[in-house]
């Protein structure tokens, strides 16, 4: 079975998060990643959190499906090198500070002249243009920046960052697709193009119409902790046995579901309960009624409860509930993987089935330039050479 991208050639220049991130989705569904490390600075991913026996667990994820190369972009002869790996590649993935590429003589014009049909995806902070351009920029700037963290936490609490990178997270999502997009027009125009991904952006196109509501009413959204605006019951409620479910009512039949569950169908006849919004401005009456139905029983006995009733319940997991699940079991979700250094290593799989051309993770990250002869050693150089420039500092 032919992968979907089997025949593209990514090379990954970019360091943490986002770069990285983008670059091993399309290495899930068959592309040669091959990504390129400093030879004395390896990318900061793998050393980020825990460790076992000194290897980087985060890097085994994101290092995914990708061959690893060293390459020092600011001498002369590493630059040229870049050159000669992009001459038949089909994708850079970069997130340096803007101008700095330039700077080495790497930009997409110098590129572009090498490979016309080269796809350059420059993942920034702030973008490629602006009065912020130039600024280091990190996924908790664009949390803070897009709005997020601003909607995000308890009403009379602070601004909420999340614990884990949300931002890098889904500007990898969008690179990913900003470059299948141009991949795509490639096969009509036969020339390659620019992705200019901010890491501000993304994630507010995913914070819903707060622009629109603030243009059209002057509306700003408020932080209202688990709750909603639009609709109630909506949060999470703590059970006899102390573990919690989530609980929400979007639709009208659920909640009077719910409520019906609770021993509270009185206040489905209430003017205000036809409407979500109703609702909503009677959150605290609503969810007393689920808090103190929920608090008497254990969190198994809430869940077989709501789903015979036909209502929206789902347990609060961690990382151990996720692991017994049976849902996710049966979709996959979890993928043990082979590696070299740990043995076996397991991480989320591919977060999406395609019936005909499913992706896969082959490897977990490698070591530091495991890669770096095989590589270079196909664009013509010699063992020799290798050497000099590997003493030289270039690999």
């Amino acid at each position: 079975m032919t992968a979907p991208l089997e025949g593209v050639t990514v090379v990954d220049l970019a360091t943490l998060f986002a770069g990285p991130l983008a670059a091993a989705f399309l290495g899930d569904f068959g592309a040669d990643v091959i990504k390129v490390e400093h030879p004395a600075k390896p990318d900061p991913s793998r050393g980020h959190g825990p460790s076992r026996d000194g290897v980087g667990l985060w890097w085994k994820v994101l290092g995914r499906n990708k061959r690893t190369v060293t390459l020092n972009l600011s001498d002369p002869d590493g630059a040229e090198l870049l050159r000669r790996l992009l001459a038949d590649a089909d994708v850079l993935v970069e997130n340096f500070r803007p101008g700095t590429l330039e700077r080495w003589g790497l930009g997409p014009a110098e590129l572009h002249a090498v490979n016309p049909r080269l796809v350059i995806a420059r993942i920034s902070g702030f973008g490629q243009v602006g009065p912020y351009a130039r600024r280091p920029g990190f996924g908790t700037l664009a949390e803070a920046m897009s709005g997020f963290a601003a909607a995000t936490g308890e009403p009379d609490g602070p601004p909420t960052l999340p614990p884990f990178g949300l931002a890098d997270s889904v500007s990898a999502l969008a690179a990913a697709y900003a470059v299948m997009l141009a991949l795509r027009a490639r096969d009509v125009t036969g020339t390659g193009q620019v992705v200019d991904l901010a890491i501000i952006e993304p994630i507010m196109a995913m914070l819903g119409p707060q622009i629109t509501w603030y243009d059209q009413l002057g509306y700003v959204q408020p932080r209202l902790g688990n709750r909603s605006n639009n609709n109630a019951p909506r949060n999470t409620y703590r059970c006899a046995d102390g573990r919690w479910v989530a609980v929400s009512t979007s639709a009208q039949s659920i909640a009077e579901r719910v409520l019906r569950l609770v021993g509270r169908a009185e206040l489905i006849a209430e003017p205000w309960f036809a409407t979500g919004s109703g609702r909503a401005a009677h959150a605290d009456e609503l969810d007393a009624a689920v808090s103190a139905w929920v608090a008497q029983r254990d969190r198994d006995e809430v869940v077989a409860a709501f789903e015979q009733a036909q209502a929206a319940v789902a347990p609060v997991y961690d990382v151990r509930d996720i692991l017994a699940d049976p849902q996710y079991a049966a979709l996959g979700t979890v993928r043990t993987v082979p590696d070299e250094e740990l043995g076996e290593v397991r991480m989320q799989n591919v977060p999406f089935r395609l019936a005909a051309t499913p992706g896969e993770i082959r490897h977990a990250g490698r070591r530091h330039g495991q890669d770096t002869d095989a590589v270079f050693g196909a664009l013509g150089l010699d063992a020799d050479e290798l050497a000099a420039l590997r003493e030289r500092g270039v690999l």
